[in-house]
């Protein structure tokens, strides 16, 4: 996490823009804590754009499974819980900055923690009622009014299983390949982010390479 968070760092204040590919979400642990860095040193907000299936808001002590990659949002935001087991003297992400974009499985206690937390929770219902362009056009117009930066974590379960097979926490329902790459052309022609990271992909239960190519369209 700590040499996750330097690179991001160094990178953003090099005036990139880094695109960091991983194989679990735990990889925004350090990356998101380093695009918060630099942005609390240049004096911006740092938004979250999480694109995911899973909202990733549980601690230790409130996730039933135990996985660090179901734990990165209640990390980058400033939750408790995480003495003793990662740095704690964090740059975090104000919780109403973070948007979880097609989430279909949360957990009841994570559910509350995310209210309670005013975190924006746009879910496949909300895709479903109001359009990936409208919900992306919510949340582009919210960072270009306020002068941030966006960090997009793309995780491949966003996508619906039949079409990207290679992740290893399916969740039936997910996007369509249009809407994944109207979402992503929209991002690119706003010009408005600043970092991204690309996770969850498992080469072993990919099919011929179906969900990496994705991916790789995708992130272009």
């Amino acid at each position: 996490t700590g040499v996750l968070i330097v690179i991001y760092f160094l990178a953003l204040q090099a005036g990139r823009m880094p695109v960091f590919l991983g194989g679990d979400h735990a990889i925004s642990f350090g990356t998101v804590s380093g695009a918060a860095r630099h942005a609390d040193a240049v004096g911006r907000p740092l938004f979250v754009l999480w694109i995911v299936a899973h909202a990733d808001y549980n601690n230790p002590a409130t996730s039933p499974s135990g996985n660090m990659h179901g734990m990165p949002v209640a990390f980058f935001t400033g939750v408790e819980g995480f003495e003793g087991i990662l740095a704690t003297d964090r740059s975090t992400v104000a919780p109403e900055n973070v948007f979880i974009l097609g989430v279909r499985s949360i957990d009841r206690d994570e559910r509350r923690a995310l209210a309670d937390a005013g975190v924006n929770v746009l879910d496949m219902r909300a895709l479903d009622e109001h359009g990936i362009a409208g919900l992306i056009r919510r949340v582009l117009d919210v960072v270009e009014k306020a002068g941030g930066m966006l960090h997009v974590s793309l995780d491949a379960d966003f996508l619906d299983p039949s079409i990207a097979p290679g992740v290893g926490t399916a969740v039936n329902g997910g996007a369509t390949w249009r809407e994944a790459h109207l979402a992503m052309e929209m991002l690119a022609d706003s010009s408005l982010m600043t970092s991204l990271d690309i996770v969850e992909l498992n080469p072993f239960l990919d099919e011929r390479g179906k969900t990496a190519i994705m991916l790789v369209e995708l992130a272009a």
